[in-house]
């Protein structure tokens, strides 16, 4: 018998009839004597209805009546699964993130989660309940409602499974597993059937949809096991899904590349004619980082004369705000020549711990996008990953090349 905590999607709650597609999963697993821990999504639609909802009332709704307003779809949700549970025989109780209770800071509409109060959740597990907890929201220190921003019911189930030592930590999605890539965009993706924690981190930092990245981030750090499973396939199938693991076993797949992530939500911002002086990149930083948003790729090109261009890429919803931010405030206050931006640029990232010990690969990456006449405009590395910006348009050709000559789909040597 193991302690599992399962967390599902939206899409796994779409509908009642999805709901008790999902109970009758969970029904399953009991029978087989795991205690559960069950956190669920809205209803796939619904937090975005609620926040359309208040936008209505309010263009700019401040951040404390949102959270009230949008835990609203994570409540409903566990309310009627705890029901769906009920009617196939199993005790079944549901919470909300302040009943259990999960305390936040008070960062409305992203807050993190501080600490966790398990005691009402070991005891009815003991009891043989399985308990379904709302994802997405907490409490903070004066008793106001907060959400954890998008993808938070990832997060959530996470650190209650960290804070119950849980065995294993399932995500049941759309998916049945996480892929070499996308296979909307490359039909050949192969699924893994184990990664690392540092590899999974990297592919969702770096545009895979499949996990949040704060979840991944939580979940190395305090080494809970993760398992990636589809909540469409049967339940009695024998497909396990990915294991994410902080362990690098002996029998692992380790690949130079374990896979290709990619994202279109990024726009590029450079700033010309800058005086090449100590103190530059936090002039013309500071002020994006007081406005909050977050930077991602950054250049500094080869000073001339004293006066060089910086480059740097933000998320694309930020870009107008950035520009304006550029044009108006950092633009004077250092003297550049110019602001210029584009919002039609992609970055392709190579991911894998074989990186760390081969070389070439970067070189390898770059022959490959020569050869398909896809220009680079920016590059960033780590130890694990070899990122490029490119144009837009040529982003999956450059993820289909890339994919064939790094022989993704084929399974390890």
């Amino acid at each position: 018998m193991a302690l599992i905590v399962q967390k599902y999607g939206g899409t796994s709650m779409g509908s009642p009839e999805r709901i008790r597609e999902v109970a009758k999963r969970i029904a399953h697993y009991h029978a087989q004597g795991h205690q559960l821990v069950v956190v669920p999504s809205a209803m796939s639609g619904e937090t975005n209805r609620l926040i359309g909802l208040a936008k209505e009332l309010n263009p700019d709704p401040h951040g404390r009546e949102l959270d009230v307003i949008a835990a609203t779809g994570e409540q409903v949700s566990v309310g009627l699964l705890a029901l769906a549970l009920q009617t196939l025989g199993l005790k079944a109780k549901s919470y909300t993130g302040w009943q259990v209770k999960i305390l936040t800071d008070s960062a409305f509409t992203k807050a993190r989660i501080l600490s966790i109060d398990d005691a009402n959740i070991r005891r009815d597990l003991a009891e043989g309940c399985v308990v379904v907890v709302a994802g997405f929201q907490g409490i903070d220190a004066n008793g106001n409602i907060t959400t954890l921003g998008r993808g938070g019911s990832d997060t959530t189930g996470v650190a209650i499974a960290a804070a119950l030592g849980a065995d294993e930590c399932q995500i049941f999605t759309d998916v049945d597993g996480v892929y070499t890539t996308d296979p909307r965009v490359v039909p050949e993706a192969r699924k893994l059937t184990s990664i690392t924690f540092e590899e999974m981190f990297e592919l969702a930092s770096q545009g895979s949809k499949v996990l949040q990245i704060r979840s991944v981030e939580f979940a190395g750090k305090y080494k809970v096991k993760l398992r990636v499973l589809s909540s469409f396939t049967n339940f009695d199938s024998d497909d396990t899904g990915t294991l994410i693991t902080y362990e690098e076993e002996d029998n692992m797949e380790q690949p130079i590349i374990s896979g290709i992530a990619f994202n279109r939500d990024e726009a590029k911002l450079t700033v010309t004619g800058v005086p090449d002086r100590p103190g530059i990149a936090f002039a013309i930083l500071g002020p994006i980082a007081e406005a909050n948003i977050d930077v991602d790729v950054i250049i500094q090109n080869t000073s001339f004369d004293g006066i060089t261009d910086f480059s740097f890429t933000v998320h694309r919803n930020d870009y107008n705000k950035a520009l304006a931010l550029l044009n108006e405030k950092v633009k004077p206050a250092v003297n550049a020549k110019g602001v210029t931006g584009d919002n039609k640029i992609a970055k392709v990232s190579l991911v894998g711990i074989g990186m760390r010990s081969h070389a070439g690969v970067a070189a390898k990456m770059f022959e490959c996008l020569a050869k398909e006449n896809v220009n680079i405009q920016m590059i960033s590395t780590s130890e694990i990953k070899t990122s490029v910006v490119v144009d837009e348009k040529y982003m999956e050709l450059a993820v289909r090349a890339l994919h064939q000559v790094f022989e993704l789909d084929k399974l390890p040597s």
